[in-house]
This record gives C-alpha cells, sequence and structure tokens, in this order.
C-alpha cells in the first residue's frame, strides 16, 4: 500500500485536458476490472455534456493522476455514480497500489452520500458500505479449449444444443418469410438509431417501465455517444435486417475488449421469430471477431442471460456516506426502495405479482392523463 498523500481536485468531464484523459486510460489499461467502456472518460464526458451535475474527483499522488472518479452531484451535496440507472459498471479507476479514505474523498467532492449499484470488486474502501451484491452475468467470445482459445458459438452450441437449434430454425424460417438475414455489426445510419429508440420507447410503455427515452437527456446522451469513436469507446449500433428491412437493432459502448450490451429491442410484429435472441447471437459472433473479449450482459435477472453466459462477475449496490444530516435522511428513504425492489427481484413467486401491478398502475396513469372532454368521457 502506497503512503504517499493523496490530493484531491475535482474537474468538468467533457473538461478534462488532454493529459488527465490519457492518465485516465492508463489506469484502466492496468487493470481488467476497468476495461468496461462505462468506466472511460468518453463516457463520463458524454453524460457530463448533457447533465450539470456531472464531475470528475481526480486523486494525485506526488503530482502525478493515479485515480478517477466520476459522479453526479445535486445542489444538496447527494451523488451518485455518473450515469446511474444507464451505467453497468462502477469504480474508482485508480493505477495498482492507490488508496483513499472514503470520508476525505467526499468532503472533496462536496457530497454528504455517494450511491452505486453497479460497483465493480476490489474497492475496498467503498467495501464497508456494500449493501448487496448481486450476479452480473457475461459472455467470454474466446472460450478455453484444451491449450487453444474456443468459438463461443461453438461453445453454446455444446452446452445449449436445443437452443441452437431452435434459433436457427427461426432464423431461416424469417429469411424464408421476409427476405434472406443480413447482420450489420458497425451500421453508422443515424436513422436506425432512431428506430431503435422508438421500438425501446414501445417497449417500456408496453410492460409498464419508466421510458427512458422520454427523458430528453437521455436521446441526447445516446446520440452523443453514437458519434464517439475512440481506442477505448466507440458507440456501435448493430442491425439486423431481413431483406432491407430491420427486425431488430442493438445500441452499446465497446472499449478494446469489452462490449457492453445496453439498448436491444426489436419489430414487435416479429416477435415470433425471437428476434432479439438473433441478435445477441450475431452480436457476439462479430464482436468476437472484431477483437472483443468479453459481452458484458449487466446486472439483471433474465432468461436470455442464463442461456448465453459463460460466467458471472458480482457488482455492489450501496451508499458511501459522511457524518452528515442530509446523508442520513437519503439513506430513510432510499434504503427501503432498493430493499423491496432487491426482495421482489430475488423470489420469482413475487415478480408475475409485481409486473400485474405495474402494468395496472401504468395504465391507471396513462388513463388519468387522457384530457377529459366531454368527447373522450363519452367514448371512455
Amino acid at each position: 500500500m502506497r503512503s504517499t498523500e493523496v490530493d484531491i481536485t475535482t474537474h468538468r468531464p467533457e473538461s478534462l485536458s488532454a493529459s488527465l484523459r490519457r492518465d485516465w486510460h492508463r489506469a484502466a489499461d492496468g487493470s481488467p476490472d476497468y476495461a468496461n467502456p462505462f468506466l472511460s472518460p468518453e463516457f463520463a464526458a458524454g453524460i457530463g455534456t448533457w447533465r450539470g451535475g456531472a464531475r470528475v474527483a481526480v486523486l494525485h499522488e506526488g503530482g502525478e493522476a493515479v485515480g478517477f472518479l466520476p459522479y453526479e452531484r445535486n445542489s444538496l451535496g447527494v451523488g451518485r455514480a455518473i450515469g446511474l440507472g444507464l451505467s453497468d459498471c462502477q469504480a474508482l479507476v485508480h493505477r495498482p497500489g492507490v488508496t483513499w479514505d472514503t470520508h476525505e474523498l467526499l468532503r472533496a467532492c462536496g457530497l454528504s452520500v455517494f450511491e452505486f449499484d453497479h460497483l465493480v470488486e476490489g474497492q475496498k474502501p467503498f467495501a464497508r458500505h456494500v449493501t448487496g451484491t448481486f450476479a452480473s452475468p457475461v459472455v467470454d467470445l474466446k472460450t478455453g479449449v484444451g491449450d487453444r482459445d474456443g468459438d463461443y458459438a461453438q461453445w453454446l452450441r455444446g452446452a445449449y444444443p436445443g437452443l441452437a437449434k431452435t434459433t436457427l430454425k427461426k432464423e431461416r424460417r424469417l429469411a424464408r418469410d421476409l427476405g434472406e438475414l443480413r447482420f450489420v455489426f458497425d451500421e453508422r445510419d443515424p436513422a436506425l438509431l432512431r428506430t431503435l429508440m422508438g421500438w425501446k420507447s414501445a417497449q417500456y410503455r408496453r410492460t409498464s417501465r419508466m421510458d427512458r427515452f422520454a427523458r430528453p437527456w437521455i436521446v441526447n446522451v445516446v446520440e452523443h455517444l453514437f458519434q464517439v469513436r475512440e481506442e477505448h469507446f466507440t458507440g456501435i449500433l448493430s442491425v439486423v435486417y431481413a431483406g432491407d428491412r430491420p427486425v431488430a437493432a442493438h445500441f452499446g459502448p465497446r472499449s478494446r475488449t469489452v462490449f457492453a450490451a445496453w439498448f436491444t429491442a426489436y419489430d414487435p410484429a416479429l416477435g415470433y421469430y425471437s428476434p432479439g435472441l438473433i441478435m445477441h447471437l450475431r452480436m457476439a459472433e462479430a464482436a468476437g471477431r472484431e477483437g472483443v473479449r468479453v459481452l458484458d450482459l449487466g446486472r439483471g435477472d433474465k432468461e436470455y442471460k442464463d442461456w448465453l453466459k459463460t460466467r458471472e462477475l458480482r457488482v455492489g449496490e450501496g451508499f458511501a456516506t459522511r457524518p452528515h444530516p442530509v446523508a442520513a435522511a437519503h439513506r430513510l428513504w432510499r434504503r427501503p426502495v432498493r430493499g423491496l425492489r432487491n426482495t421482489v427481484l430475488a423470489h420469482p413467486g413475487l415478480k408475475e405479482p409485481a409486473d400485474r401491478l405495474l402494468k395496472t398502475v401504468g395504465a391507471l396513469v396513462r388513463r388519468s392523463l387522457v384530457p377529459r372532454t366531454s368527447s373522450v368521457a363519452g367514448v371512455l
């Protein structure tokens, strides 16, 4: 452990100097734990361009920048991991051996509390603030076979022969019904990105979930990241076509070695063909050819993730705090909400009733927003 005193400065992420961005990349390159594109300065800058409270704490030792914590701060000093709710990987990215005092870090950032929900393992100064750990499935696109690297598609056929056979059958049927299948891993047409966001918005509404793309800042962030093409971060839009018709799409960031599954959606009229699963399989195959080692599926309990994963990481959620009335109030408010959500997620029998309740509440809310003119009232 280093004994050098740590100095902390704070910066706007979109305004970081070129030298600080290089130091950030150098720190990330020192550990595979920090290879995820959500931990890059490019992602932080994308959020910072559209979120006024975005900041980066830079840890300095002996005049060198050795650690980076991107976060967001509100007017009350409540902080959260940058892009919380969008980011599937969070950490203080640092060089090997660097440590910090959490209270001093929060004080330097002007924070009474720092909330996270996808914290990577090994962040020891934050360890006592973790309230729960959760599985985050990943796909190793090169799987060990003897002394050689094996192909993921080959592994999947061996692990789930029925799934592979059924998916291939649906691909052939889709091609027969609509036209030859074509997959573009890196589609640069922004119109297709808008198609994806439209499909995803409709999916959120059908399932009575919060529509992320109804929030202009999220739309702006996604459109911004779509344009970023750097060594450590590239926004990748992938599309499955049947003939000339797009049937499924995905947008997510990649680094040199990690590709993050982020927003996937498909034409709801074609759900019978399982286009989402076709998308993930084609995407994994193409990413492997592009040199990606890991496809990160993100925290969440989904059947398709159980099929596709080769292993699981563990991510933590919790609140790092320092003594402050705002921190106490925030914990009292947030802890029960998180506890209820995690209880539902941990007990499969509760998920269906919870989904029904969400859909009912969502329908009531939407109905309450309909203008109550006499003609509408008569129809209702």
